[in-house]
């Protein structure tokens, strides 16, 4: 248990610029791993049989369904990835130890600026996914009940407000 006199140290920013580039079924291990590892970290509210569910549904289903691309580090480790449909961002996962060291704002600039998105659904239950899209020029314009597959986790509909930039 942590002490509230000893807060965390600020994250460390990522030292090195990192490779963006698109990722193809040949990364769809990576991608479900880093994935796994990255809800198991901010996504506290999802059943164990659900987290199960989407992990096996990843590579059938919802990885070839959207356009992906991931931050690299210079040793080709991947420690962030994102889909994309459309104007619409899918899905942005950062690995744990990355968390808070600019490679999520690194991946949703990227996705902005050049792939032109402007709008993302966040899991409700998921305050710090939120307070990041809000950070960036997101703005709520609507909320669901259940997730896209129908399961009670409610959805915050986020658009990137006018001209704002991440």
């Amino acid at each position: 248990m942590g002490h509230p006199h000893n807060p965390q140290p600020p994250a460390t920013p990522v030292a090195s610029p990192l490779r963006l580039e698109p990722l193809a079924a040949g990364h769809y291990p990576a991608i479900v791993e880093l994935w796994e590892a990255a809800v198991r970290a901010t996504h506290g509210f999802l059943a164990e049989t659900d987290i199960a569910g989407i992990r096996a549904a990843l590579p059938a289903a919802y990885l070839p369904a959207v356009a992906l691309f991931g931050a690299l580090d210079g040793q080709g480790r991947l420690l962030g990835f994102a889909g994309t449909a459309g104007d619409v961002l899918e899905m942005l996962f950062v690995a744990p130890d990355w968390h808070r060291r600019g490679v999520g704002s690194q991946l949703l600039r990227h996705a902005v600026e050049q792939l032109g998105i402007r709008r993302v659904d966040v899991n409700e239950q998921n305050p710090a996914a939120t307070a990041f899209y809000l950070a960036h020029g997101f703005r709520q314009r609507g909320r669901s009940a259940t997730d896209g597959a129908g399961r009670p986790y409610p959805l915050l509909h986020l658009e990137l407000s006018g001209d704002a930039q991440p």
